[in-house]
Formats: structure tokens, C-alpha cells, sequence
């Protein structure tokens, strides 16, 4: 057991090179502008192409095909969901306060730039962090991403907490600017009602 924890310390440790190789600026050769206006950051193609199957196409293209002052910009993302991206990218990992304060940013950058692991990892946390007052967020970010697993959750949890949802202030900002969710979450509830009378609940 301890030869094991011995040699994930050592795997980490080596690949903790790859975030000191961002966070140092090492042979970086491609820069990231977010959406923000905000300061470029400098990254690695390379480890961008790795991660991405878009990024690597948009790095195949032609206008990137130069020297290390090209930029590609990321309109989705400020300067610290960028920031944000790029540490996961590169470690793999995110502290709980940066993922918490991003995560409905980077599920959705997860889904544009096709990064599967990002996906999941936001996916778990939204689940595993559910509650009443990040439900309607969680089910407008789970079909903007057509996320059906989140979908489902979502729902699932509203119609149990029904009233709590829907006569609260954030239901009245929602419902306006989501009505074919709205109409989701009606038929989600009528259809709870059904199944309870048919099993005599």
C-alpha cells in the first residue's frame, strides 16, 4: 500500500511539470485572449491540440500556422474563467473555490471545445452540489450543453421541490427568458402526479 501512494506522489510530481511550465511561461508559443477584453495568456500548442480536437483544428488552420505572438481568442470566457480553463487543463485539477465560482462557464466551454474530462468533472460537481437555490441554473446550463443526465437530475429535483422553486424569486427571472423549460418542468410534474395516482401514492 505505501509502495503504491509512494508512486502516485512520484506521477503527480511529474506531471506537476506541466503546470510549472504554464504558470513559469516555459516555451510557450500561442497566446489566449478572453472574451473579456482582459490581458493574453500564454500557453503551449501542443498541450492545447492533446486537449482539444477543436483546439487542434483551429491550430491546423492556416491563420495559426506562425510564430508564437499568434492569439486565438475565447469570447465564452473572462480572464479568470480562462485562467481557470488553462490550470485544468494543464493539471488536470481545480481547486474547489475556482471550480465553484466557473463551473457553469467551464461545462460550457467543456461542451464547445469538446473536452470530455472537463465535462464530467463539472458534471459531478453540479450533481453532487444540487440544491434549490442552483437547480433553474443547472437546468438552463444542462440544455444549453443537451446534457441529459443533468437534465433529468434537474428536473427530478424540481418537481419533488416544486413549490419552493417555483413561487421564488429566481423562478420569476427564469420562467421568462426559459418557456420551453418552463413547459418542461409543468409536464415533469403533471407526469409525477399521474404516476402517483395510478400507484395510489
Amino acid at each position: 500500500m505505501k509502495e503504491i501512494e509512494e508512486d502516485l506522489n512520484k506521477k503527480i510530481r511529474f506531471l506537476s511539470g506541466l503546470i510549472v511550465a504554464f504558470r513559469d511561461q516555459i516555451h510557450t508559443d500561442i497566446q489566449l485572449k478572453p472574451g473579456n477584453d482582459g490581458p493574453t495568456i500564454p500557453a503551449h500548442r501542443a498541450l492545447l491540440a492533446a486537449r482539444s480536437e477543436i483546439f487542434r483544428d483551429m491550430l491546423d488552420s492556416d491563420d495559426c500556422k506562425a510564430p508564437p505572438s499568434d492569439t486565438i481568442t475565447i469570447p465564452e470566457l473572462n480572464t479568470e474563467e480562462l485562467e481557470s480553463l488553462l490550470e485544468f487543463l494543464y493539471s488536470g485539477n481545480l481547486d474547489s473555490d475556482k471550480l465553484e465560482k466557473h463551473v457553469y462557464s467551464l461545462f460550457v466551454a467543456a461542451d464547445k471545445y469538446e473536452i470530455p474530462y472537463l465535462q464530467d468533472f463539472c458534471e459531478r460537481y453540479m450533481l453532487s452540489s444540487l440544491n434549490a437555490s442552483n437547480v433553474l441554473e443547472i437546468l438552463e446550463i444542462s440544455d444549453v450543453c443537451s446534457n441529459k443526465t443533468l437534465k433529468e437530475t434537474a428536473l427530478s429535483f424540481i418537481v419533488k421541490n416544486m413549490e419552493d422553486i417555483v413561487f421564488s424569486g429566481k423562478y420569476d427571472v427564469f420562467a421568462p427568458k426559459n418557456p420551453h423549460l418552463g413547459l418542461q418542468i409543468t409536464r415533469a410534474f403533471l407526469m409525477d402526479v399521474k404516476t402517483k395516482r395510478i400507484n395510489g401514492v
